[in-house]
């Protein structure tokens, strides 16, 4: 990891990922609390909380292709500008709700394309495959670590400052994000000359064996996230006091920042990628320890190992961006998250339908489990067949 933080530019787009996100964190505290004080109603503040996510999934396949047809560092300057604008008016004291919800969906939208310019930009850092692999390790360390961060302290900073001063700190990390990137970051060239469909990357990723496979792995997140959408029912149904939502919540990111550092640390990339499939079928067949109900602490060890196991989701993404071209990263990228975060979105939606409809979050969290299982286990299988064939064909060479 020591390796890829020496570079200076892959520094400035860590540092300002990671401070955005953790401002991000504020912003969703912020914006329910304002919500809920305000209307008292709980289905308003749910409603407000989806639009800080909505947006970015909508505007994820559409959006991201801006990252192809325009220099991506520029990309990357212009949203985070645009986004410190929005959220400095949002941080308008008294502002009506309408308007403020107007300004969290432009918001969003504008960092829609800033995420697919950022891995893009990050590949074209890094041209060697194992650097680049690191660095989506730090990433995905430091990604969590922000976003636990700043849940955890936005509630003490809303409460104590005010949400007025929790959306001027998001504002200020977008800015401070902008005039980072701007400096440190070298211009390069758009990737592609506009001629194609806008359109054209998910198009062309339909058309790659190994890249539809490695978003199957992908979306078997939406299993593994099950739990965390269930965590009240699951406390109560386990015996567990109220304080633990929190700590059940926070098992899994906790062990997926462990189970990265440590397959980044003592596994090469070429052994994670050959296992590839195998390691995707661990974190939901974790879930199926819930078969037996298990107390407090071995529901938070399981919870804190599938995290863990999670972290294969790393070398999925990083090996689906660097096989696409450069001139089509930007939009594949977006196939890539949008497809991931409906997967989560849905696997959540659907966790919740079958505890309510069978009464028991345990049992829903084990189905979860097994169709995990069930369905993972022929992907891991395509991925040992392309894995074959890919190693026959460089020997063959």
């Amino acid at each position: 990891m020591r390796s890829a933080l020496a570079n200076s530019e892959f520094r400035a787009v860590w540092l300002a990922e990671a401070q955005s996100t953790f401002g991000d964190q504020l912003t969703t505290v912020a914006l329910s609390l304002v919500v809920y004080h305000r209307t008292g109603s709980a289905l308003l503040s749910a409603i407000a909380y989806a639009l800080t996510f909505l947006p970015a999934l909508a505007g994820g396949l559409g959006l991201a292709q801006l990252a192809d047809r325009f220099p991506r560092r520029g990309v990357l300057v212009a949203t985070a500008a645009a986004q410190a604008v929005f959220v400095a008016v949002m941080a308008v004291p008294g502002m009506p709700l309408v308007p403020l919800g107007g300004l969290v969906v432009l918001a969003r939208l504008a960092g829609a394309p800033a995420n697919a310019a950022q891995n893009a930009l990050t590949r074209e850092i890094f041209t060697d495959d194992e650097l680049y692999l690191r660095s989506q390790d730090i990433r995905g360390i430091t990604t969590n670590t922000a976003m636990l961060l700043g849940l955890a302290g936005g509630g003490f900073l809303v409460t104590a400052a005010g949400p007025s001063w929790a959306l001027a700190i998001d504002a200020a990390t977008f800015a401070i994000s902008a005039t980072a990137l701007h400096q440190w970051v070298r211009s390069r060239p758009a990737p592609g000359d506009g001629s194609g469909s806008w359109f054209g990357a998910i198009r062309w990723v339909a058309g790659q064996p190994r890249l539809r496979v490695l978003l199957g792995l992908s979306w078997l997140v939406g299993l593994a996230v099950i739990p965390e959408g269930l965590v009240a029912p699951l406390a109560r149904e386990i015996g567990a006091p109220d304080q633990a939502v929190g700590w059940l919540l926070a098992a899994d990111p906790l062990g997926f920042v462990v189970g990265v550092f440590l397959m980044s640390h003592y596994v090469s990339p070429e052994a994670r990628r050959r296992v590839l499939g195998v390691l995707a079928l661990v974190p939901t067949a974790i879930l199926l320890v819930f078969s037996v109900r298990p107390d407090l602490l071995l529901a938070l060890v399981a919870l804190a190992a599938a995290g863990a196991a999670g972290a294969y989701i790393v070398t999925v993404g990083a090996s689906f961006i660097t096989w696409v071209p450069n001139e089509l990263r930007g939009g594949a990228g977006g196939v890539y998250r949008t497809g991931l975060r409906v997967a989560q979105g849905l696997g959540v939606a659907l966790g919740g339908v079958v505890a309510q409809w069978l009464g028991s979050a345990t049992t829903a969290i084990t189905i979860a489990g097994a169709a995990g299982v069930l369905l993972g286990i022929p992907l891991a299988v395509s991925w040992a067949r392309l894995q074959r064939a890919a190693a026959e064909t460089a020997t063959a060479v």
